[in-house]
């Protein structure tokens, strides 16, 4: 199985420099590709192939686009297969349709090639045409690296691989886990346990005020220094602006290893089985009471973590169906209510059973589909 490890880079102002233009140049290509077969659909033609738009690149590196000898090779044709696989997965429909990438809200990543990146003893990693960066810790020597990304998260510089690594064989045991996620707690779990949700914690709330704030003297500042149609960008509203990233980067990191914690918490509790709900996020979003909630939440990123950390020990995933009434469905005797409503935080049945109600959902989806 192939897991991603990702480091962080030290690189010097120049090589920062060339790292910055590889980023552009990813960019570049991207929305070039994008243009070119949109381009191609309004004059009826058919799906260009990545190959064929390569070689159109090669064509205009030797005229128009000589700057792009400046960076590797591999950066702009990944770039073109990308963009390709896009469009792929938007006929398919696995997708939306692509959106051209914006120089302040994209991800700032590039491709480097598996076969061209060289690892040595030192924590030194070589990335093509940018040189020798060293390395947070000693990337693993002597293995096969699958798909390597360069990325900045507005402040440091990593680099990502992906290395095969052995599934973990142990002795599972024979419980049923179900769990129920909610915005109340993030997951209640069949067995009793619960996670909590972070967002309510006194750290995310100060932060989460902290950053409205700086939202707000951001917003004020344009508005002061608007001429006429067109807002005016100063320093300090630059200031502002990076401060505001770092804001959101903070957020992310704590959400994203709170979801990381939580999730190798349930794996590591050897269930033969995990079951949860097959979510609509996208159908819950529209409540607009609630979607600021479920966002920070990260359900997909949940269910992400825990397909491959399951898939790692050998446990079996089941996706509970869409419409399974968990909610609405008496753990104990099967009877299902149907004006069961968001505010009624208690199921109370006719049998004497009276339990939370995302308990009651974590063990019915416990009992998913077991004879």
């Amino acid at each position: 199985m192939i897991l991603a490890k990702k480091i962080r880079l030290y690189p010097s102002q120049l090589q920062e420099q060339k790292l910055w233009q590889s980023v552009g140049t990813a960019r570049f290509i991207y929305n070039w590709t994008l243009a070119k077969q949109e381009e191609n659909y309004k004059n009826g033609g058919k799906f260009i192939s990545d190959n064929e738009l390569r070689k159109e690149i090669t064509k205009l590196k030797k005229s128009e686009l000589s700057c792009l000898k400046e960076v590797s090779n591999n950066v702009a044709k990944q770039s073109v297969k990308d963009a390709c696989d896009s469009y792929r997965r938007f006929f398919k429909g696995l997708s939306d349709k692509p959106i051209f990438k914006s120089r302040r809200k994209s991800k700032k990543s590039f491709y480097n090639d598996n076969c061209k990146l060289k690892v040595k003893e030192g924590k030194l990693v070589n990335i093509e045409k940018v040189g020798w960066i060293r390395t947070n810790e000693q990337l693993p020597t002597g293995v096969k690296y699958s798909n390597p990304r360069i990325s900045y998260d507005n402040k440091y510089w990593y680099i990502s691989v992906g290395i095969e690594q052995e599934e973990i064989k142990e002795e599972l045991t024979d419980v049923s886990l179900g769990i129920d996620l909610g915005l109340k707690d993030l997951a209640i779990c069949s067995d009793g346990i619960v996670y909590k949700n972070i967002n309510k914690t006194y750290v995310v709330r100060k932060l989460d005020k902290k950053l409205r704030r700086l939202q707000r003297q951001v917003s004020c500042k344009y508005e002061n220094n608007k001429k006429g149609k067109e807002y005016v960008k100063t320093n300090n509203i630059i200031k502002l602006e990076k401060q505001i990233q770092l804001m959101h980067r903070r957020l992310a990191n704590i959400r994203n290893n709170y979801l990381h914690q939580t999730t190798t918490s349930i794996v590591k509790a050897k269930p033969y089985r995990v079951v949860i709900e097959d979510l609509s996020v996208s159908n819950l979003m529209k409540n607009k009471h609630l979607s600021k909630a479920i966002t920070k939440q990260g359900f997909y990123e949940f269910r992400r973590q825990l397909e491959y950390k399951c898939k790692f020990r050998g446990i079996d995933l089941v996706i509970a169906g869409r419409f399974y009434p968990s909610s609405k469905t008496c753990s104990q005797c099967g009877e299902v209510k149907k004006d069961l409503k968001l505010k009624n935080r208690y199921y109370n049945c006719k049998c004497g059973l009276s339990i939370d109600r995302d308990l009651n959902a974590s063990i019915n989806l416990s009992n998913y589909k077991l004879a």
